[in-house]
């Protein structure tokens, strides 16, 4: 299907501005930006390692990601370019999760290469059909994540533990402003078609769930020993309703898209106040 060119315009200039806020003031280095001599083994542990590591699984599903993600954005060049550069700094967010695991011992080599055998065992599969979809579950995706690390930087300042606090300012950093891109397109989606695009972000909520979930073993027991997750409580107050917010729907507004796009699974999101 040919996308109108207003559409691809908008959607360029969007990834422009995203693309040179990144060049400009975001960009960081696995090298030289985190303090690896700061590594103490006094603040390691197992249910650190496990969070670590969960989060580096979800990034090891970065080349199914941008295979499923390309095939849908390829004709329109501010989403296919940004899918791209997504990629890179996801791949970036699995590395410096990675190095942390094996610099730190809390890994060795040959313990993470059974990890990756294990991640690799399964395949991530686009949850949903479309562009605008995809875009609608980026931006809860997205959002979702920045709080996760967000929590993780805080409390690794609060351990001073100096290393995990570079590392989850700048994936976090750089999370929001994945969040932000989503956001954008959406807007310009519901510009064109607003029923259409609530009746999709309401489809996108009522089954929303977190890349790996179903694909990493034990992936919720993880979430919940290890600290890496975030309550539903907080995805909604300071994820979802701000979402809405900043794209100028509500609750009560998708209800009604849900009603009249009825789909299966989790409809809690959207119903709980």
């Amino acid at each position: 299907m040919t996308v109108p060119y207003a559409i691809r315009e908008k959607a360029y200039r969007a990834y422009l501005e995203f693309f040179e806020v990144a060049e400009r003031k975001r960009r960081w280095s696995l090298f030289d930006d985190i303090p690896w001599d700061k590594l103490d083994g006094a603040t390691h542990t197992e249910q650190k390692a496990v969070c670590i590591e969960t989060y580096c699984a979800e990034e090891l599903y970065v080349p199914d990601y941008s295979s499923g993600g390309l095939s849908l954005t390829r004709p329109i060049f501010g989403a296919a370019w940004f899918q791209m550069c997504w990629s890179y700094e996801e791949s970036k967010h699995g590395l410096v999760f990675r190095e942390f695991l094996t610099r730190s011992g809390l890994r060795s080599q040959a313990e993470f290469a059974a990890f990756e055998d294990l991640v690799f065992s399964k395949v991530w599969t686009l949850p949903f059909a479309t562009g605008r979809q995809m875009a609608c579950y980026g931006a809860l995706q997205e959002v979702a994540t920045y709080l996760a690390y967000k929590e993780q930087k805080d409390k690794a300042i609060r351990d001073g533990d100096q290393v995990l606090a570079a590392i989850f300012t700048f994936v976090s950093r750089d999370e929001a402003a994945h969040a932000g891109f989503y956001r954008a397109i959406v807007e310009l989606e519901m510009a064109e078609d607003r029923a259409g695009t609530l009746a999709d972000l309401a489809l996108v909520i009522s089954q929303f769930k977190m890349p790996a979930d179903g694909l990493l073993p034990d992936y919720q027991e993880r979430l919940r020993t290890s600290g890496a997750g975030i309550s539903t409580r907080l995805f909604l107050t300071r994820g979802l309703f701000p979402t809405l917010k900043t794209l100028g729907t509500s609750r009560a507004e998708l209800k009604s898209a849900l009603l009249a796009h009825p789909a299966p699974a989790n409809d809690a999101l959207i119903s709980t106040a």
